[in-house]
């Protein structure tokens, strides 16, 4: 078995784990400083809407000696309005221009042949109406809003309602990250950003929804025993699918990395960036946050409550009695344990954590039976 086999093995039986509840603070100031750059960076920077979203025209060029540089100044000069230019890898140009009409954008065309020195005929203008462009983006909010409600309705029905808020919280976390990187690289948002974004939204609710599957599989009757609290249950559950989480998340990054760098940045292939930048930044924030978000949120919520706070206090005060008797300390939030199902006080010693195996309790069955022998 590999080692990082090994390692899953090891944190799903709770032979070693991490406490990422416990140092849930941390995770939400690092949360809260990245949301608040990428706000900061939307509001200074805003968003590159494509003609889609705009209207205007697209020029697409045969092949051509003449820079980006160049094409974008022949351009603006003709049009009177900022473009954008492209490389391709055929050797032609992409030409983006908002606000113009057909009128205009047949006199932009043949400035371009002009300048450029290439057949105008061979020149693909498409046009784009502001009327089209709006009602595409009424319709992704449209959709946003309808795949929102309809996840939140779903995990309260699944799970309950504090699970429904901590997904809905680590959603607009992932979304408000990933349209902050739009606007700090100035990518270009179209149509597959849009399709990127709801992806990247189905990817991040696949891990939380791992972990509240084991986190609700391992609170079951959680106030019949005095072993262990709800955060700490909790933790377990994001140690036992850790692994899982990690492997999913990195073979899904490899190809839209392979879109993202090389198809965009090597193969110059820069259509492929509206898409490919939302589902790699998406990836990566929905792992973060289905870990040290969502979790650790319900945990917060939950410990709110009272049967929870009396459980705590319970749990608290048994390792107290325990310490003050010299007896072994059990298993509590320093190991990730799997996510099983907790049983009562009359349980607990099969239930014994493995770093307390065979101390079962006064009556010495589990014992050395060394003076036996």
């Amino acid at each position: 078995m590999s080692r990082l086999g090994v390692l899953g093995a090891r944190l799903y039986r709770g032979e070693v784990g991490y406490d990422f509840v416990g140092k849930r603070k941390i995770w939400y100031g690092i949360s809260i400083l990245i949301t608040i750059t990428a706000i900061v960076g939307l509001a200074v920077r805003g968003l590159h809407l494509g003609i889609e979203f705009q209207g205007g025209a697209v020029f697409t060029t045969p092949s051509t000696s003449a820079t980006v540089t160049q094409a974008q100044e022949i351009t603006q000069k003709a049009s009177g309005h900022p473009a954008i230019v492209q490389k391709l890898g055929s050797g032609g140009l992409r030409i983006q221009v908002t606000e113009l009409d057909t009128q205009q954008a047949n006199a932009v065309k043949s400035q371009l042949a002009d300048s450029l020195k290439v057949d105008e005929t061979k020149i693909n203008a498409d046009l784009v109406g502001p009327n089209w462009g709006e009602t595409i983006a009424n319709k992704a909010w449209t959709g946003l809003g309808i795949f929102m409600i309809l996840v939140v309705i779903y995990l309260a029905i699944a799970f309950e309602w504090r699970m429904a808020l901590a997904a809905l919280i680590a959603l607009i976390h992932d979304l408000t990250i990933t349209v902050g990187v739009y606007a700090l690289v100035g990518f270009e948002v179209t149509p597959g950003t849009v399709i990127g974004l709801l992806t990247i939204l189905g990817y991040s609710l696949y891990d939380t929804v791992v972990v509240f599957d084991s986190l609700k599989e391992g609170t079951k009757d959680i106030t019949k025993q005095t072993r262990w609290t709800y955060g700490e249950i909790a933790n377990r559950s994001i140690n036992s699918t850790l692994v899982r989480s990690i492997n999913t998340t990195v073979v899904a990054l490899l190809p839209v990395a392979g879109l993202l760098f090389i198809g965009g940045g090597v193969l110059g292939a820069g259509m492929l960036n509206d898409i490919s930048l939302s589902l790699f930044v998406g990836l990566a924030a929905g792992a973060y946050s289905s870990i040290f978000i969502a979790t650790p949120l319900v945990a917060d919520f939950k410990e709110r409550d009272p049967k929870m706070r009396a459980l705590r206090k319970r749990v608290l005060a048994k390792r107290e009695a325990s310490a003050a008797k010299g007896e072994p300390a059990e298993a509590g939030a320093d190991a990730g344990a799997p996510g099983a199902a907790v049983g009562s006080d009359e349980d607990d010693p099969q239930d014994a954590a493995p770093a307390v195996a065979g101390q079962r309790g006064r009556g010495g069955r589990g014992r050395s039976t060394g003076r036996r022998r």
